[in-house]
């Protein structure tokens, strides 16, 4: 069973809460409906996994609530395919289950900012018009609210997370820049109106003709490299992270009555490694990581961080990131890039986002959004850490590249064509999933008996020991060897009594 202690301050289990307010009428009712129907966070609720903790929660098997879903890749995927069988046959008119998988050829006289809504945050600009955003001025949005992120569940449980005291002073600048470099990514869209930014600033601030990295000065900046070079041309200091931490599955902070602090709720989503380790049988469990691009941009016009990935909402883009993270998530800059490298990885997260709306508007009725089918976070993160540094180590990566097929994202399909793929249930590599941890100090990490399974695995992998559990195929295999092997003997001993009989 795994272990419930030592918890982190300020921090409680799932299952601790869960043990108090389970037997509270409606709750667990509605903290399922908060999961199945939510799109807060990178994780995913098939029907069959909302009902495998509502099992738990009945059931009061805490220990297991502690390590849901411990399910393999293998196991998992068939619950997103029949969940999106279920999807596609509900909303099909025609009748043909698959018709999710045939792409539509796309018309770009149709393409709107009304199409394109779902899948994307434009913020107040639209597809429909030519427009030239001046970047001189100050943001004129609002500043950070919690209003439409924070829910109450009642018993004193609420999802979703409060600002950060660092990044939430600059939400206007961030939400500005974010919803600028969404718009700017959509010029690739071909038939919809220009979009341009210009600073009138951009000129006094150029480095002067013949300095090293000399900078041709570009007055209007008309892709997210652009204005992220011109950023950098300007006196402003552009960092790209390579961000990883443990996805946070509910986001939940729970007040006990009569309590003035609210306690975060630590909630992983948990993947069988098909890893045994030493010294035991069990199976290395590992909390799926959640793994983004963040932009950290300091300089004397614009300040603001962003972030872009692939999200449960179905909308591969860039976001603000101003919430306040639980502790327990901690965090890992697995690569950082500057400079031309922070143009090029900007570049390529552009051309991501272009071939996701491509997907999106010829598939506008793939399952869960897309995210799944079309990949989780990791996929595309891994994907770009591929091109740039020639290595990938994330886990898992779902997307289909069957579904990639677009010629216009060439680039792109290539890139994900090039990452392991997790949708077969193949047992993933150890490089991966260390890669995928938040935290380059396993000691760092709070999450009770974690932190002593990975340094018995990372031993024996450096040793050259490690073992890998039985995949379901040799399971069978291996019963039906044992069956047949029982019965050969038994025939044998059969076979021998007779003719000792037939002897005497």
């Amino acid at each position: 069973m795994p272990p419930e202690e030592p918890m982190p301050p300020n921090t409680i289990l799932l299952s601790g809460m869960m043990r108090e307010l389970s037997a509270t009428p409606g709750f667990t009712e509605a903290l399922l409906a908060q999961l199945n129907g939510g799109k807060q966070g990178p994780a995913l609720m098939t029907p069959a996994l909302v009902n495998r903790l509502r099992e738990l929660i009945l059931g009061k098997d805490w220990h297991g609530l502690d390590r849901f879903p411990g399910w393999t890749l293998a196991a998992i995927n068939p619950t997103v395919k029949i969940a999106g069988r279920l999807v596609t046959k509900k909303e099909d008119q025609t009748g043909n289950e698959d018709f999710a998988d045939e792409a539509a050829p796309i018309n770009d006289t149709t393409i709107s900012t009304e199409r394109v809504k779902p899948y994307i945050d434009l913020g107040p600009y639209t597809l429909e018009q030519s427009q030239t955003i001046d970047l001189s001025q100050p943001s004129t949005l609002p500043g950070f609210t919690t209003e439409g992120i924070v829910s109450d569940l009642g018993g004193g449980v609420t999802r979703g997370d409060g600002p950060n005291a660092k990044l939430a002073p600059l939400h206007a600048e961030s939400q500005r820049l974010a919803d600028i470099m969404n718009r700017l990514s959509l010029n690739g869209l071909g038939s919809a109106g220009h979009f341009n930014i210009v600073r009138p600033w951009a000129a006094a601030n150029a480095r002067p003709p013949g300095t090293p990295g000399v900078y041709k000065l570009r007055m209007m900046s008309s892709t997210p490299e652009d204005l992220i070079d011109d950023l950098q041309a300007t006196g402003h200091t552009v960092t790209v992270y390579d961000a990883r931490y443990f996805a946070n599955f509910g986001h939940f902070h729970y007040k006990r009555h009569g309590s003035d602090v609210a306690q975060e709720v630590m909630m992983p989503f948990w993947i069988d490694s098909q890893i045994v380790i030493p010294g035991t049988k069990r199976p290395l469990l590992v909390p799926v990581s959640h793994a983004e691009y963040e932009w950290e941009i300091r300089g004397p016009h614009i300040n603001a961080n962003i972030s872009w990935y692939f999200g449960i909402d179905g909308k591969s883009q860039f976001r603000t990131m101003d919430t306040q993270d639980q502790a327990w998530v901690l965090g890992r800059y697995a690569h950082t890039y500057r400079g031309a490298d922070a143009v090029e990885v900007t570049r390529l997260t552009g051309r991501m986002i272009l071939a996701f709306m491509h997907q999106h508007l010829r598939r506008p009725n793939l399952p869960f959004g897309g995210y799944y089918p079309l990949g989780v976070c990791q996929d595309g993160v891994a994907a770009i850490e591929k091109k740039m540094t020639g290595k990938d180590t994330l886990f898992p990566n779902t997307a289909d590249i069957t579904l990639f097929d677009d010629p216009r994202d060439a680039e792109v399909n290539a890139m994900l064509a090039a990452i392991p793929k997790d949708i077969n249930g193949g047992a993933p590599e150890p490089e991966r999933i260390f890669g995928s941890l938040p935290t380059d100090d396993i000691n760092a990490i709070t999450i009770p008996g974690l932190a002593d399974d990975l340094a018995r695995v990372q031993a024996a992998w450096q040793e050259g020991s490690l073992e890998r559990t039985p995949s379901w195929l040799r399971r069978i295999l291996l019963r039906w060897i044992g069956v047949v092997a029982i019965g050969t003997l038994a025939g044998l001993v059969l076979w021998r009594r007779r003719r000792q009989t037939h002897e005497r």
